[in-house]
């Protein structure tokens, strides 16, 4: 250990609760840091696991809880949250809550830990486990709520991900997770409409892979127009490919699905949402017009 190295006693002691995948990784990159860590499991056997590598297993999750002040928790759903912590005495205890969940359910169990006497700050993992400790992985954790609770713990927190704090609302956290997941997933469905198009034909999907690729990484920079759309309300200046136009282009991607006998259900419910907004009169828009289709604000325009 070196002089500036911080000793073993000066590591922050924490509890978690919940070692499945996830769980299991974030104490292995505690326990690696040299922090003290105490874990609990609905199924013990899942748990004595980790106790040849350092931790220490409580018999229940209130005791688990009794052992540190911070308490990290990674469980299933949000019913598990409640009912492994309902025995548990909060009163004191910084509690960050690290399974997924939705905004509505991070504000509520936010309110529902400062009753009990605790502070609490919800948390949205960008990672899988493999990620979690892994150095230049870019996996990183958003958290919000308490914010004398996140920059109390600050330095704890960022040994297993990098830390994102997005502000005092419970919720903010689960929202930015789930923003973030939907785009990834209305980005899985074109690649597997993609490779689906091409697979059975004369084209190799490891050689049409990086084409692939590098389309999606020339056109990523379309999320910073919209976000300009978006705070400005200006849909139509400037805009290189018409929603009309590619609405009546439409039929050559339905067309060349259908000669080659490859489903369109990942295409359509988007082709359909452009067609709309054209069919609104809103046909000199970008595909930024699209999300007023979304979010209800085209009833209101």
């Amino acid at each position: 250990m070196t002089d500036n190295a911080p000793s073993l006693s000066s590591r922050t002691p924490l509890t978690v609760l919940g070692t499945g995948a996830m769980g299991t990784a974030l104490v292995r990159a505690w326990l690696a840091a040299g922090h003290p860590v105490t874990v609990w499991n609905r199924t013990p056997a899942r748990a004595e696991a980790l106790a040849a590598e350092g931790a220490t297993v409580a018999a229940s999750a209130a005791e688990a809880v009794a052992a540190s002040r911070l308490v990290i928790v990674c469980l299933l759903d949000d019913a598990s949250v409640g009912e492994a912590l309902a025995p548990a005495d909060l009163t004191g205890r910084d509690v960050v809550n690290l399974t997924t969940g939705t905004p509505g359910q991070g504000r509520a169990r936010a309110a529902w830990a400062a009753a009990r006497g605790a502070r609490f700050l919800d948390g949205g993992i960008m990672a899988v486990p493999p990620m979690i400790g892994a150095a230049e992985s870019g996996a990183f954790v958003f958290y919000s709520g308490s914010a004398e609770l996140f920059e109390e713990h600050r330095a704890a927190l960022a040994v297993p991900a990098g830390t994102r704090y997005v502000g005092p609302d419970a919720g903010s956290a689960a929202l930015h997770d789930v923003a973030l997941l939907s785009g990834m997933y209305g980005m899985l469905g074109g690649i597997a409409h993609a490779f689906a198009l091409i697979r059975g034909q004369d084209i190799a999907p490891k050689e049409f892979a990086p084409l692939l690729e590098g389309w999606l990484n020339a056109m990523s920079s379309l999320v910073h127009v919209a976000a300009e759309r978006l705070e400005s309300g200006d849909f139509t200046t400037d805009v290189v490919s018409s929603l009309a136009m590619q609405v009546a282009s439409s039929g050559t991607f339905l067309g060349t699905s259908e000669e080659l006998g490859v489903s369109t259900e990942l295409l359509t419910p988007y082709l359909d949402l452009m067609r709309r907004r054209v069919e609104s009169g809103h046909g000199d828009e970008d595909n930024a017009g699209v999300i007023a289709l979304l979010d209800g604000s085209a009833a209101t325009a």
